[in-house]
């Protein structure tokens, strides 16, 4: 489960206080005044969503950043939510809570860019700039699964009837899914998930060649997540707890180069932390 200083936690709070401010008067609104009344959705739709038309997008400047907080439906904010909790719980694990909201924002961004960008020159599209709209967290999530996976390509997650599955195959289907979608009913939305995709690639690329992208973001969430060490009986020897200093080393490591570049002696010492911490 994810803990209380989770980032992932943190945005999908946000993302559910959002969804209630704005569906539950939406839904109040006609059932008092009638059937034609939908001003909240209608302000919504016009000034949080991000348009494809760029004369309406240099107005609404905000929008590429307000469209990944804003979602359709129920359903569409619960598997969204589902995805970045799952994802997220992984990504924290092993690189620590503080990069989670930089990657959400900048995978946001970049899924933003490709909507924009394809919509204002493919001519499949082009038609339905003036009128086009974006909502909902999935590019931005996709970034945050996809580096995950990137980060760990062979970690296995249990899924209901199939059984064990390794992350890799899981987000290889989900962008095969998204590719093969772009021209269809929501290509808008498929696009945007490239866009977050690729972000998260190379995020991690970067990441373990020494360069954060998102560093700007981790000074605003300075406080590192490190595994707190205490002995659970002190009048025993504490030859066997792992030192801090050892347990940041092997964190860097991983941020650096990933899970799978840790010695068994590493993965050891970082399973012995974990139980200490557990209580």
């Amino acid at each position: 489960m994810l803990h209380s200083g989770s980032r992932a936690t943190l945005l999908i709070w946000i993302n559910i206080i959002v969804f209630l401010v704005i569906h539950i008067p939406a839904t109040l609104e006609p059932l008092f005044l009638g059937r034609g009344h939908n001003f909240i959705g209608s302000v919504t739709d016009d000034y949080l969503t991000l348009p494809s038309f760029l004369p309406l997008l240099l107005r609404r400047f905000w929008t590429p950043v307000s469209y990944m907080f804003m979602h359709v439906d129920i359903f569409h904010i619960l598997f969204n939510m589902l995805w970045l909790y799952w994802m997220g719980q992984i990504f924290e694990e092993y690189l620590g809570t503080h990069r989670v909201v930089g990657l959400y924002i900048l995978g946001g961004l970049a899924g933003a860019f490709f909507y924009v960008l394809f919509y204002n020159i493919s001519p499949l599209f082009v038609h339905e700039a003036n009128i086009a709209t974006l909502e909902g967290a999935s590019a931005a999530i996709m970034a945050i699964i996809v580096a995950t996976a990137t980060l760990l390509p062979d970690y296995e997650v249990y899924i209901f009837i199939i059984g064990a599955v390794r992350l890799k195959w899981i987000v290889l289907f989900v962008i095969l899914v998204d590719f093969f979608g772009i021209t269809g009913f929501n290509a808008g939305g498929e696009l945007s998930h490239l866009g977050g995709a690729l972000f998260g690639f190379l995020y991690i690329k970067e990441l373990q060649r020494g360069n954060d992208m998102v560093a700007f973001f981790n000074k605003l969430f300075k406080k590192r997540s490190k595994l707190k060490v205490a002995a659970n009986n002190p009048g025993k020897a504490s030859s066997k707890i792992p030192r801090q200093e050892d347990i940041d080393r092997i964190l860097d490591k991983i941020s650096q180069s990933g899970y799978d570049s840790l010695s068994k002696q590493e993965k050891e010492i970082l399973f012995r932390a974990s139980k200490n911490n557990e209580g």
